[in-house]
């Protein structure tokens, strides 16, 4: 259970913001929405940017659930890893990969299981999260292997954003 009380599943107040939290969600509130929702405010914003994040960049579904589901593990987000591996596996990848980055530092190195691009996207993922500072080598490697600018801004953008998530359910203990 989190830290403070979830509001009540069937909330229905503030109507804009609730309906359009729904929306996205596909008709139901999940326990994250229902701390957010203590602060109406916090989520409309975060509704609306989340939103865009998940469904309107370039960054391919796999590799944008890849990071997530990475962040999750780095941070020890257990809520954020369980709620996008499905996610994860439906877009492409597979329950074999989304074990071994559970054990991320081998995982990297596994060019057998994970392919240049994923490895990519694992390291950026990995120095973003860890070290806020990413090596030229990493950086390189996601340039050469990712796609072009707005594909590599994406892809940080996305990463970025999901250590916001996954710092938000470590700080309310909500696994």
């Amino acid at each position: 259970m989190a830290r403070i009380p979830l509001v009540p599943l069937d909330l229905q107040e503030p109507k804009d913001i609730v309906d359009a939290v729904r929306k996205r969600r596909g008709g139901d509130l999940s326990e994250l929405d229902r701390l957010l929702l203590h602060s109406p405010q916090f989520t409309e914003g975060y509704n609306f940017f989340l939103g865009k994040v998940r469904n309107n960049l370039t960054t391919i579904p796999k590799l944008r659930e890849l990071a997530m589901c990475t962040v999750a593990v780095v941070n020890k987000a257990d809520y954020e890893y369980n709620a996008h591996l499905p996610l994860f596996i439906e877009a492409g990848g597979t329950a074999e990969k989304g074990k071994a980055i559970l054990h991320l530092e081998t995982a990297i190195q596994n060019t057998e299981l994970f392919d240049p691009t994923e490895i990519a996207v694992l390291r950026l993922t990995l120095e973003m999260t860890r070290d806020v500072q990413v090596s030229q080598e990493t950086f390189e490697l996601a340039k050469q292997t990712i796609g072009g600018n707005q594909q590599l801004v994406d892809i940080v953008g996305t990463i970025a954003t999901y250590n916001l998530v996954s710092r938000f359910l470590v700080a309310f203990e909500l696994h």
